[in-house]
């Protein structure tokens, strides 16, 4: 492990990061235009102390995943996360389209960031969810951490029923056919791609559902939809759901809207003044049930 070079690459990078390309306020006594360390230190969940000793390259020993959240808070590209990883002598994520395609990538990162008085989340092409933001959480509970297709929100779609208590059931018809045919298409771009068949191939095991609507073929990948989302305080909110594809298609930028003058414009307005707080009791039962959330 480098540890000169991981601290001078780490605060190269800090010194090139903006607030406002994080969605942090300049303030009027900040005496260098990058972040400060405590900064990316609660951007990427750690303490400052330890990130402090990261930068000072005094024996800390960044695991995998503390790299990967450092790599996210620093908006770094792919060759640069790559380097990240390699100063710090840890493999590189496996797979293309595995732990890599789970970097969420700089630019849907920036936009996400910017997007802070609507939902919206970034995703792969696979329904995991890799960050949220404030609203988002508020709106549909906090995604599981992503470790494979099976934490996937499509996936525990067909597998898990307490997954689908977000949308009224007389919706459900509807995005089970929206599923399937999304994920033929990505299956499609895949290719040969190990992750996706034995998702698919685990699914028509557990679901008679999923085998009977992916025997169908039909296909497309879900671009805008209009939702109906259960809320626990607010009820049932109407909104529409957009999707912005990265350059590769592996992830995807969702957000939420309403149309102004509307019952979900309110929700929606609503949802921002009480946010989080009403959602506790709701995060305890998903983690007893095993999440509920939805994209």
């Amino acid at each position: 492990m480098n540890l000169p070079e991981l601290a001078a690459f780490l605060r190269s990078r800090r010194d090139r990061i903006r607030p406002a390309d994080v969605g942090l306020p300049a303030g009027p006594r900040r005496r260098v235009p990058g972040l400060r360390r405590e900064e990316v230190a609660q951007l990427a969940g750690l303490s400052a102390d330890y990130y402090t000793e990261l930068e000072r390259g005094r024996g800390a020993q960044p695991s995998s995943q503390t790299l990967a959240a450092l790599a996210r808070a620093l908006r770094l590209g792919g060759d640069q996360r790559d380097h990240l990883f390699h100063l710090a002598d840890r493999p590189l994520p496996a797979s293309a389209h595995g732990a890599s395609a789970r970097h969420v990538q700089p630019a849907l990162l920036g936009l996400l960031d910017r997007l802070a008085i609507t939902p919206a989340q970034v995703i792969t092409d696979l329904h995991e969810t890799l960050v949220q933001n404030e609203l988002a959480v508020a709106l549909l509970g906090r995604a599981p951490e992503p470790r494979g297709p099976a934490t996937g929100f499509a996936y525990r779609w067909f597998t898990d029923p307490a997954a689908r208590a977000v949308y009224p059931p007389e919706d459900h018809p509807h995005h089970s056919r929206v599923f399937v045919a999304d994920l033929q298409a990505v299956a499609a771009r895949r290719g040969r791609d190990t992750e996706v068949a034995g998702m698919t191939a685990a699914l028509r095991r557990r679901s008679a559902e999923f085998a009977a609507l992916w025997d169908t073929h039909d296909v497309g990948l879900r671009r805008t939809d209009h939702k109906r989302i259960v809320h626990p305080a607010l009820g049932v909110i109407e909104l529409d759901c957009h999707s912005l594809f990265s350059e590769d298609g592996h992830q995807r930028l969702l957000w939420f809207t309403a149309p102004p003058g509307t019952e979900g414009a309110a929700q929606l307005e609503l949802l921002g003044v009480i946010g989080t707080q009403d959602m506790a009791a709701t995060e305890a039962a998903s983690r007893t049930e095993g999440g509920v959330h939805a994209d």
